[in-house]
């Protein structure tokens, strides 16, 4: 009796099919050498689909401007459409593939020989906003990573099976892409800052209720989340054909300067459905704050920007001076405030903001008294904590306000948890615990878990950061709850270590057994100086023995054009450090700048990975290489001549050098995040204290005995 075949099932509906067309091409991506994770494999799938996107888009606004006789200007030209080298399944491939996208110049695939794809890219001109120039921008930071041609042709076979112009493909793809957006930011470990949780962007949205004819505004948007909740929020409003166009053109507007989340933004921003996405890909802080004028200003302002970071010092000169401070969040709130509109309709806004913008002295204590003087305040909505874990346990609150101030009194709100739960990785913030709370932001009125508090009964500090008079002892949080999230913090912790163990073990034998090279021949000076083209809007680079490259301790010096360039995949060391470990890396194109005209800058050639030589020269056995160049020296500057000469075990399969560079950011990232640890600690033997020691007093607080408020 014959064997009978069993039969692949066949996708039945658009989710499964492109669900497989994705799965299919991440399958194919994590075969490729240069590709170490989903923070690489994500940005390329992204320039792929962005540009089978645009081709589609392209194809259906010509055959509509020939059927109205019309002359069309596409925004690439032929050889770099995808119909003229992606399209064929049969097209360009391998080697010749990898040179016509990567090569300045390259053999393109009608035979001539021109620029390459990306060469191409970055070089479109139209205008401030254009299509062009917001395809030359995308482009602009980008590189394709992949190294094998084979391999990126059968992704862009899978892409070419996406139709772009189906609304129901488009609108599970924009599903498909939150999921990956939702996957790179765990893979991101700290790096996933630009990441907001869905439920708190709804929420916030939700709460400010945009209506089409309203301008909204992310100044610094990220991935676009903000925006693409708020496009969606506006599209159910939408009944006739000036509704869509109003929606189209002159609704939804961002910033981010970042070149990866701005590619990111577009791309899901497309896939929701805004054509022709009008994102700012500059710093949004780079205008004089006195400059901005009510035909800059806009409706509605939503965002998360970032904190706990540093501006450079060309930046602070457009905010006054008695307002200026190298902390962002400070610097976006103040941005916020003056790009709402007055009139005919106060503009509002809602923003992420830490505890420290609540209640900081100085600077932020200003900032304040000119909201509350000039704002009205409608309400201050307390996240619970660990919204954004495991990336940062810092305390994070919406801030919900508008132009038509004065602050007379403020709204808290704290939305409690269910009870018994904490929040987690693995258990996130859910839309259902803050949802009842929409209702009273938009009112104003006051209801279970919410207090007010008279502006004329704040500390002289104007500190906002008060905690819930109201509150028992339960809510506050028991000790034994506080000890569970700290053992679920140090567990999470330590089975990653155990998995980083675990995939060294593998790595071990090879790395010990690779040949030895010196560094002379992996690497190469440069001495490329910033000279006429320096701008106070350059980043400075410091180089630190903890961190790596990181924001410098003093200030740019008396000549700034002897600064030297640092670009991607660079890497620079302070020549009388470098014992101690003083080197950093550039890993991307976020990472680069200008730094000190002292440092030893160089660059690696193919064969070797700038970050693997990183960690060796970090390492103990690369320090003691170097040390064996400095010994018997006081003061020795090691120059690269002499660091030319020090060999360094490297791998002929480079996957092994990614391989046991991505473990060292994953150990990188266990360091950062462990500092939570203390803070979880601190946390708990509070809650012990507490229980111990104040019970009755919090019990008469909660009774309503107590006359005063406990004070964050």
């Amino acid at each position: 009796m014959a064997k009978q075949q069993t039969k692949t099932k066949e996708p039945t509906t658009t989710a499964e099919r492109l669900g497989n067309v994705i799965k299919s091409c991440r399958k194919i991506m994590r075969k490729d050498k240069g590709l170490s994770g989903d923070l690489d494999r994500l940005p390329l799938l992204t320039w792929v689909m962005f540009l089978k996107f645009l081709d589609d888009m392209e194809q259906i606004e010509e055959s509509r401007a020939k059927v109205r006789r019309q002359k069309y200007r596409p925004t690439i030209d032929a050889p770099y459409r995808w119909r003229d080298w992606a399209a064929q399944e049969s097209g360009i491939t391998g080697p010749e593939l990898i040179a016509f996208i990567m090569q300045e110049e390259a053999v393109r695939p009608d035979g001539t020989k021109g620029p390459g794809l990306f060469a191409y890219l970055r070089g479109l001109q139209n205008g401030r906003g254009s299509r062009k120039q917001v395809v030359a921008t995308v482009f602009s930071g980008q590189t394709c990573r992949m190294q094998s041609g084979y391999l990126l042709r059968d992704v862009i076979n899978h892409v070419s099976a996406i139709h772009f112009e189906s609304q129901d493909e488009l609108f599970t793809l924009g599903h498909l892409y939150e999921s990956m957006l939702r996957e790179m930011r765990d893979a991101a470990g700290d790096s996933g800052e630009f990441y907001t949780p869905r439920p708190v962007v709804r929420f916030m949205v939700e709460a400010l209720d945009p209506h089409l004819g309203e301008t909204v505004l992310d100044p610094a948007c990220g991935t676009g989340g903000f925006l693409v909740e708020a496009y969606n929020h506006l599209a159910k409003q939408v009944k006739t054909v000036e509704d869509r166009k109003l929606l189209q053109t002159a609704s939804i507007l961002g910033g981010e300067a970042k070149p990866l989340p701005y590619l990111l933004a577009q791309m899901n921003l497309l896939l929701h459905g805004l054509e022709a996405p009008q994102i700012d890909p500059e710093n949004s802080l780079r205008f004089p704050l006195n400059e901005i004028g009510e035909r800059d200003r806009v409706d509605v302002i939503l965002t998360n920007p970032p904190f706990g970071g540093e501006e450079e010092r060309g930046i602070l000169s457009n905010f006054p001076e008695d307002k200026q401070t190298a902390e962002t969040a400070i610097l976006f709130l103040q941005l916020i405030m003056r790009k709402l509109k007055r009139a005919p309709k106060p503009g509002r806004a809602a923003v992420v903001v830490p505890n420290g913008t609540l209640s900081a002295p100085g600077v932020a204590s200003r900032v304040r008294s000119e909201l509350l003087r000039d704002f009205r305040i409608l309400a201050i909505v307390r996240l619970p904590h660990n919204v954004f874990a495991p990336y940062t346990d810092i305390r994070t609150n919406l801030l919900f306000f508008d132009r038509s101030g004065p602050t007379e009194s403020i709204l808290y709100c704290e939305p409690p948890l269910p009870e018994g739960q904490s929040l987690s990785k693995t258990k996130p913030l859910r839309f259902e615990a803050i949802e009842p709370f929409i209702d009273v932001v938009r009112s104003g009125t006051a209801s279970e878990h919410c207090w007010t508090v008279a502006v004329t009964d704040l500390d002289p500090g104007l500190n906002l950061d008060l905690k819930n008079p109201q509150i028992s002892l339960a809510e506050m949080g028991s000790a034994d709850a506080a000890l569970e999230g700290l053992a679920e913090k140090c567990e999470s912790l330590a089975d990653e270590a155990r998995k980083v163990r675990s995939e060294l073990a593998a790595l071990a034998e090879a790395l010990h057994a690779a040949p030895t090279a010196v560094l002379g021949d992996l690497t190469e000076e440069s001495d490329e100086r910033v000279g006429e083209a320096y701008s106070e809007e350059a980043r400075l680079l410091g180089v630190s023995n903890v961190d790596g490259f990181c924001d410098p301790k003093g200030r740019i010096g008396k000549h700034p054009e002897r600064y030297k360039i640092i670009r991607e995949g660079y890497l620079a060391y302070n020549p009388m450090r470098i014992n101690i470990g003083s080197i950093g890396v550039a890993v991307d194109v976020a990472d680069e700048g200008i730094t000190s005209p002292d440092y030893v800058v160089f660059r690696c050639r193919n064969g070797v990975l700038p970050e693997y030589v990183y960690h060796y020269l970090r390492s103990e056995a690369g320090r003691h290489q170097i040390n064996l160049k400095t010994k018997g020296s006081v003061r020795f500057r090691l120059y690269y001549r002499q660091l030319a000469g020090i060999p360094i075990p490297v791998p002929e399969d480079i996957d092994l050098q990614v391989r046991f560079a991505a473990l060292c950011r994953r150990l990188e990232s266990i360091r950062r995040r462990s500092g939570g640890i203390a803070t979880s600690a601190e946390r708990a033997l509070d809650a012990m204290r507490r229980e111990a020691f104040l019970h009755e007093q919090l019990e008469a607080m909660h009774n309503g005995t107590a006359k005063e408020a406990v004070r964050g």
